[in-house]
């Protein structure tokens, strides 16, 4: 049995199917021991050009010297009190509060679904309302108000789907599903739902389910609609805030929502998340006197999520860290769609700055039904082929693909090198 397969047969005795995140049970299955720079090794010593990038918080680099540096100085000093706040705290919400257009004041929780579970909650506070919007194909976390449409089979799509058992009825229906990129779908359900609903979630980019461009004129119209219907505008950041910009893709965007979410590529991998927005709704969180709206976690605000959210974003503010990963992001797409035309292969290259994915589907998909016509067998087949040459991607059907600070031009020439070799395989097959 080889080194991997050991240590996997092992953790499968203490832990239920021996992963801690249901989505990290793939094959082949990898135990990872190291990470450094641009590349992960896993326990037989296989040394991988990481594109995962843990789902896209590795923006700098796997054990990135100088966020290491600036944690453990804050952890020499200082850690959790769960009284008052710490100079850390200031130093971040400062940052995320110049750089970040709709958040006039930020509040600091521990993952993306405890932000956006705080964001629909004070939405419903501050309207009176009951109802939300979400897309099919988003994800918005693991919890009862948005768990459900997210990768649904085929023939739920738009059906009631939710995504686990023991969800209340309640939340389920209580959570409207429209189509992405439709705004005639979006004001047909603010019409049929008059009066009731608080607010409308969106991933401005929906990277669960690759890379799906918002087309021109959608989030604006969004804006326009939430507006007019008196519900409040959520734009989930998890993933595209700092990625795409360190004022998030709102910034890039120009179009400011009520309230936003963030975490991940906030801190380069270290634990932490943030929802931000207009200082007149942010005080109903009653970490404000007088609040009515329950905001609470003991190791809400860590040193160590603190310190390396404010390392990582010292170097976007200092270093060309965005132009560096978004020339990369464009030399690899643009390297992918040469490597189609020379083999003849029909497939649509999607992404934006440092991100992407190819679909192999002959157009580009505007929302998730479009991506029925993506070939999900090949597509696991290329990249299972992909990690036994050395380079790491999800092998799951429609995952985006990430680059970081550390990834070099050569990084990128060797994977499309194995990426022309693969295919190549694959094609004659």
């Amino acid at each position: 049995m080889s080194k991997n397969a050991e240590l996997y047969e092992e953790s499968k005795l203490y832990s239920p199917g021996g992963v801690h995140t249901s989505i990290r049970n793939v094959n082949p299955m990898k135990v990872f021991t190291k990470g450094e720079g641009a590349y992960i090794y896993d326990a037989e010593g296989n040394k991988y050009i990481d594109y995962q990038g843990a789902f896209g918080p590795i923006i700098l680099g796997h054990s990135h010297p100088y966020v290491n540096k600036k944690v453990i100085e804050a952890i020499e000093r200082t850690d959790l009190y769960g009284v008052g706040c710490t100079d850390l705290e200031v130093e971040l919400a400062r940052k995320i509060c110049q750089h970040v257009p709709s958040s006039e004041q930020v509040l600091f929780c521990n993952s993306g679904s405890e932000a956006t579970y705080h964001a629909i909650r004070l939405t419903r506070a501050i309207t009176g309302r009951n109802k939300l919007i979400k897309f099919q194909g988003c994800y918005h976390g693991w919890h009862d108000y948005v768990a459900r449409n997210m990768l649904s089979s085929w023939d739920m799509i738009g059906k009631r789907d939710p995504g686990s058992a023991g969800m209340l009825d309640e939340a389920i229906d209580n959570t409207l599903v429209c189509t992405f990129n439709d705004l005639d779908d979006v004001e047909r359900t603010f019409r049929e739902n008059k009066g009731q609903i608080a607010s409308l979630i969106v991933e401005p980019i929906p990277h669960n389910i690759g890379c799906v461009m918002p087309q021109p004129g959608f989030l604006e119209g969004l804006r326009e609609l939430c507006t007019a219907h008196g519900a409040l505008l959520i734009f989930d950041e998890v993933i595209t805030g700092f990625r795409h910009d360190i004022g998030g893709f709102q910034k890039v965007a120009g179009v400011t929502p009520d309230l936003t979410t963030m975490g991940k590529a906030m801190a380069n991998g270290y634990p932490i998340a943030a929802v931000a927005g207009k200082r007149e709704y942010m005080q109903r969180f009653n970490t404000y006197p007088g609040g009515d709206v329950w905001f609470a976690g003991t190791y809400n605000g860590h040193a160590v999520g603190t310190s390396a959210s404010i390392a990582t974003l010292e170097l976007m503010e200092n270093e060309p860290v965005h132009e560096h990963i978004f020339r990369l992001g464009e030399k690899m797409r643009s390297g992918i769609r040469g490597i189609h035309e020379r083999l003849g292969i029909e497939a649509f290259v999607a992404g934006f700055g440092s991100v992407w994915t190819t679909y192999f589907m002959t157009s580009e998909p505007k929302n998730y039904s479009d991506l029925q016509q993506n070939d999900a067998e090949f597509y696991v087949a290329y990249r299972k082929r992909l990690i036994e040459k050395g380079i790491y991607k999800m092998p799951m059907n429609i995952k985006r693909n990430h680059i970081s600070y550390s990834h070099t031009d050569q990084d990128v020439d060797t994977t499309l090198d194995i990426i022309e070799s693969v295919l190549k395989e694959l094609v004659s097959k």
